[in-house]
């Protein structure tokens, strides 16, 4: 993986640090060591945007030690995908672009390969398996959660963020990005964003800038055991409960309903129960939240199917460009489409 595979270093401001210089104050800087890797012959480097966010350039070191200056030229801060692009000569550099797989492809067991720079050890390689498919990786940055996720055991720490993730032939088939972790070092469990993901937003990320999600406005949970049999719902009804409706989202304008409670009581009644969407089977919110950032794009027409207190009924609404972050939601409310 010899110039494929690169450290990135991003230094931001930090208004928390105070440098005095001369008796002169100035602001002093952070810096994020993470990875990244080459696509394509004109320099560019794709990475998390979580490894360059705040930074409007990044140094690019490869294997040989040689470094270039990088320019932010695309970011996806919802989705975790950058895109960097070196603004140097680098023609001293023999790029050797990675080939992006289809990770819908994968198997649960399929041996993986994790490279980068862990505690800025350059060019560290660990091996593994994919745990799962599937997962929704929690974004604490914007409040909406990365569908698609790949779980693997491939070692995984800080500084890995951003490199690829490869099969057995070499391809990439996603971006490192987290670790489930309580102490911040690895414990078993980490995650990659799809290649998939890459392959739909390379081309807009590069051209535009930006990349815009569809959102549908919910918050929305599964349907556990007390809550069905509350609801007289058959067992094992399968389902997404709509908890609340964003003010302005297409789910609002759809009609969806979500929890509401008595005025003159503090019970609660159950919102909507989405069981379909435009005929799959939703089993949960992941199965939701998948469907509509990977399958549809802004401006389409999705049919839910609803079980709305026992009576089954269909609503149509158009999806509409995702806001930039909830605000202050917590990280558990990232389970919103």
């Amino acid at each position: 993986m010899e110039n494929s595979v690169v450290q990135i270093t991003a230094r931001t401001p930090n208004p928390n640090l105070q440098i005095i210089t001369n008796g002169n104050p100035s602001t002093g800087q952070s810096t994020r060591l993470g990875s990244g890797f080459v696509y394509g012959k004109q320099g560019h480097i794709i990475t998390n945007s979580h490894v360059i966010d705040g930074a409007s350039t990044a140094d690019i070191t490869f294997i040989d030690g040689n470094t270039y200056t990088a320019k932010v030229i695309g970011k996806d801060t919802s989705g975790d995908i950058a895109v960097l692009q070196i603004i140097d000569n680098f023609s001293p550099e023999n790029l050797v672009p990675l080939t992006i797989a289809n990770s819908s492809s994968l198997q649960v067991g399929q041996q993986v390969i994790a490279i980068g720079n862990p505690f800025g050890l350059s060019d560290t390689m660990t091996t593994g398996i994919v745990s799962q498919t599937g997962r929704l990786i929690p974004n604490p940055d914007t409040g909406f959660s990365i569908p698609g996720g790949i779980q693997t055991d491939a070692p995984i720490n800080p500084g890995n963020s951003g490199g690829p993730l490869l099969n057995t032939q070499g391809q990439v088939i996603g971006i490192n990005t987290a670790i489930n972790s309580a102490t911040g070092a690895f414990s078993g469990i980490g995650f990659a964003v799809p290649s998939n993901a890459i392959i739909r937003e390379l081309a807009t990320l590069t051209k535009t800038g930006t990349f815009n999600h569809p959102w549908l406005g919910i918050a929305g949970g599964k349907i556990t055991p007390d809550l069905g049999q509350s609801a007289g719902l058959p067992r094992n009804y399968k389902g997404v409960v709509v908890g609340s409706v964003q003010a302005g989202s297409p789910a609002e304008k759809a009609g969806l309903q979500g929890v509401t409670q008595s005025d003159s009581t503090t019970t609660q009644h159950i919102g909507d129960i989405i069981t379909g969407a435009d005929g799959h089977p939703l089993r949960s919110i992941d199965d939701l939240i998948n469907y509509i950032d990977l399958h549809k794009s802004i401006g389409d027409n999705v049919g839910l199917t609803v079980n709305r207190h026992g009576q089954i009924m269909n609503l149509n609404l158009v999806l509409q460009a995702r806001p930039p972050s909830l605000g202050n939601q917590t990280a558990q409310e990232s389970i919103l489409p």
